[in-house]
C-alpha cells in the first residue's frame, strides 16, 4: 500500500505497519518509517528500539512498549513477547497487565486505529513479527512492511568489517541460539563469511563450535557489542583467542554477559583491514560524554554536531530566561519601532529575538513591522533565528562574531544619509556594555532595554551532579562566563579529568578563576567552532595513543576506580 493510499485509511479501517528499526542507530530509520512513525495512532516496540522510534511519534500516541525480557515470561501457550499498554507517551509503574503483541495489535486495527510495530533490525528476519503478519493476514487486517537495516548487516558495517570482497565468497547468517548440530557443520565446512548472532557470555561457545565443525583455530573473528550506537565496542581476535580476549579486556564473566553481540567469522573479519575500516570507532570524541551547559532551546543545534563527532551529549541548563521585572520599558520601545523612531535594531542573542518576537505576537504584529528598519545580528545563530521569524538581517559580523565584531562593522552616524540616529538594542539583563559603548563613540543614540533576565537554573538531579564533581563527563562546552559560574553553582566543580572547553579569553579567564584548567579554546567565539576545536582535540589525542602504541581510552577513563568500573558495565 502506498504513503498516499495509507493517508486515505478511513477511521472505521485500521492499519498496521510491520517497520524495521535498525540496529541502534537512529539516523538509520528510514524517510518511510519516519513518515508511518508520525502517523501512528499506536505504536507498539520493542524496548531496544522505544526511544529511537517513539521521538518520530506524534503527541498523545498510545505507546506499547515490550516487557524488558519478552523470553523470561512468554504468554501461556504462545511463546510470543508480552506487551506492556500504556497511553500516552511514557511507561509507568503499575501498567496494565501485559497481553499478547498479535491480539493487541489486531485489536487495536479492528478500532480504525494505524498501528505501527517496531522491531529490531528489520521486520523480515523476526520469527515473531512474521507470526503476526500471518494473523493479520488471517483475519483480513492490511498492513505493510517497511524494511529497516538489518542487525547483522548494519552492525559490521559500523565496526568496519566489510562481509564480501573481490573474491565474492558466500555470506551466511547463524542465529547461535538456535542453531542446530547440522547448521555448525555447513558453516563449518564452507569458506565464507559467517555472521554470528550471539551473547557475550557464549561467543566463546560459539567460536567453539565452528572449530568443532572445521574453521581452523586461527580463523580472524570480531566481536561487536551495542553496535550502532556510541557505547559500540569491538575485540579483534581469533577463534581460538576469541575467549582469552575477553577474558583480558576484563568483559568476562561479567553481570551482564547476556548483552547481544554480532560476531564476524573469516578472513574479512582480519585485524589489519579493520584498522583501516574502522570508521565509526575512530571518530574524534566517539563514545566521549560531554556536557553542554545551555538552554533548551539553545542546546539541540550543538548536540547534533557534537553527536556527528561520536559525543555522547549531555544537556544540562544553567540558565534560565524570564521576562524583565518591569516590561514597560520594553513595551515602549517595540511601540517606538512600529512608529519609525529607530534607524536600527540589533540582536545580540537568540533570546533577544524571541523576547521581540513573543512581544510582536502579543500585540498581533509580524515581521511587515520590520519594513523600513535595518536589522543587525550579532552572529549567525542570531541570524538563523530571525530569518525564522521571517526577517533577513541588514548586518552580520564579516570577522569575529561578537559585541566587538558587530561594532567593528556597524557604520557611524551620517546625519545625511540617516535620517534617524536611534538604534534599539534588546537584550539580556546582564549583557556587557561593549556594544553600547561603541554604537555611541560611532555617534548613534541607543536605546538599551531589557528584554529578558537571566537567573541560574534548577540544580540537575543527583546522579548528574555526582557525576561532573566525580568526573563522569569527558568534556564540557563552556559558551560564556555565566554558565562556568552558574554550573559550579548549581552542580559543582568538573572532576580534573574533565577536558574542559571555552568559547573565548573571557570565559576561559572566568573558568580559571574557578579552579579549572582549561584544556581547549575555540578559535573565534562561535559554539560551531568551539565544538570543533573540541573534535580537534580529541582527533590529536587519539592519534598521540596510537603513536605511542597505548589503548585509546576517554578522559573519564583515566580517573582512580574508572577501569575497574568500566569493567564490570560493559
Amino acid at each position: 500500500m502506498s504513503p498516499t493510499a495509507l493517508s486515505a485509511v478511513s477511521p472505521e479501517h485500521g492499519h498496521v505497519t510491520f517497520l524495521g528499526a535498525g540496529p541502534g542507530d537512529p539516523g538509520l530509520l528510514t524517510l518511510r518509517a519516519v513518515e508511518a512513525l508520525a502517523n501512528a495512532d499506536v505504536l507498539a516496540a520493542e524496548h531496544e528500539v522505544l526511544e529511537v522510534v517513539r521521538a518520530h511519534a506524534k503527541p498523545g500516541v498510545t505507546v506499547v512498549p515490550t516487557d524488558p525480557d519478552p523470553s523470561s515470561n512468554p504468554v501461556p501457550g504462545t511463546g510470543t513477547p508480552q506487551l506492556t499498554v500504556v497511553d500516552g507517551t511514557s511507561a509507568t509503574a503499575g501498567a496494565p497487565a501485559t497481553r499478547d503483541a498479535a491480539h493487541l495489535v489486531m485489536e487495536a486495527a479492528r478500532g480504525g486505529k494505524r498501528v505501527v510495530r517496531a522491531v529490531l533490525g528489520d521486520p523480515g528476519l523476526d520469527t515473531y513479527t512474521t507470526e503476526e503478519m500471518l494473523a493479520c493476514s488471517a483475519a483480513g487486517i492490511p498492513f505493510e512492511v517497511v524494511p529497516g537495516v538489518a542487525t547483522s548487516v548494519g552492525v559490521p558495517a559500523y565496526a568496519g568489517v566489510p562481509l564480501r570482497g573481490a573474491k565474492g565468497m558466500d555470506v551466511r547468517f547463524v542465529d547461535a541460539r538456535t542453531a542446530s548440530e547440522r547448521c555448525w557443520m555447513e558453516v563449518g565446512a564452507s569458506e565464507g563469511t559467517v555472521v554470528v548472532s550471539a551473547t557475550l557470555d557464549t561467543i566463546a561457545a560459539t567460536a567453539g563450535e565452528l572449530v568443532a565443525a572445521g574453521r581452523k583455530p586461527d580463523t580472524p573473528l570480531t566481536v561487536t557489542v551495542a553496535g550502532t550506537t556510541t557505547r559500540q565496542r569491538t575485540w579483534t581476535a581469533t577463534l581460538g583467542t576469541i575467549a582469552q580476549t575477553l577474558k583480558q579486556a576484563k568483559v568476562l564473566p561479567s553481570p551482564e554477559g547476556h548483552r547481544p553481540v554480532i560476531a564476524v567469522v573469516g578472513e574479512r573479519a582480519d585485524a589489519a583491514r579493520r584498522d583501516q575500516l574502522s570508521w565509526f570507532e575512530s571518530k574524534p570524541l566517539f563514545g566521549w560524554k560531554v556536557l553542554v551547559p545551555r538552554t533548551k532551546e539553545q542546546a539541540p543545534a550543538l548536540s547534533e554536531q557534537l553527536r556527528s563527532y561520536g559525543a555522547v551529549p549531555h544537556e544540562v541548563p544553567t540558565i534560565a530566561v524570564e521576562p524583565p521585572r518591569t516590561p514597560q520599558q520594553m513595551e515602549r520601545a517595540v511601540k517606538g519601532l512600529v512608529t519609525g523612531r529607530y534607524e536600527w535594531i540589533a540582536f545580540t542573542s537568540v533570546n533577544a529575538v524571541k523576547a521581540v518576537r513573543e512581544k510582536f505576537e502579543e500585540y498581533g504584529l509580524d515581521a511587515r513591522a520590520f519594513a523600513g528598519i535595518k536589522v543587525a545580528a550579532v552572529g549567525e545563530q542570531t541570524a538563523k533565528a530571525l530569518i525564522d521569524f521571517g526577517v533577513r538581517p541588514d548586518l552580520v559580523p564579516s570577522g569575529e562574531q561578537s559585541a566587538r565584531g558587530l561594532v567593528e562593522d556597524w557604520p557611524p552616524y551620517d546625519p545625511v544619509f540617516d535620517p534617524i540616529d536611534r538604534v534599539f538594542l534588546p537584550r539580556a539583563d546582564i549583557a556587557t556594555e561593549t556594544l553600547v559603548a561603541g554604537l555611541v563613540e560611532l555617534g548613534w543614540e541607543v536605546d538599551d532595554v531589557t528584554a529578558y533576565r537571566t537567573v541560574r537554573a534548577s540544580p540537575p538531579p543527583a546522579e548528574t551532579r555526582e557525576a561532573i564533581k566525580g568526573g563522569g563527563f569527558d568534556a564540557v562546552l563552556f559558551t560564556s562566563s555565566s554558565t562556568v559560574r552558574n554550573l559550579v553553582g548549581i552542580a559543582g566543580k568538573p572532576h580534573n579529568v574533565t577536558v574542559i572547553a571555552c568559547i573565548g579569553p573571557a570565559t576561559a579567564k572566568t573558568a580559571e578563576e574557578h579552579g579549572l584548567r582549561v584544556d581547549v579554546m575555540a578559535p573565534e567565539p562561535s559554539v560551531h567552532k568551539l565544538a570543533e576545536a573540541l573534535a580537534d582535540f580529541g582527533a590529536k589525542r587519539r592519534l598521540a595513543a596510537l603513536a605511542a602504541g597505548d589503548p585509546v581510552t576517554r578522559p573519564s577513563e583515566r580517573r582512580p576506580g574508572a577501569r575497574r568500573r568500566r569493567s564490570t558495565s560493559t
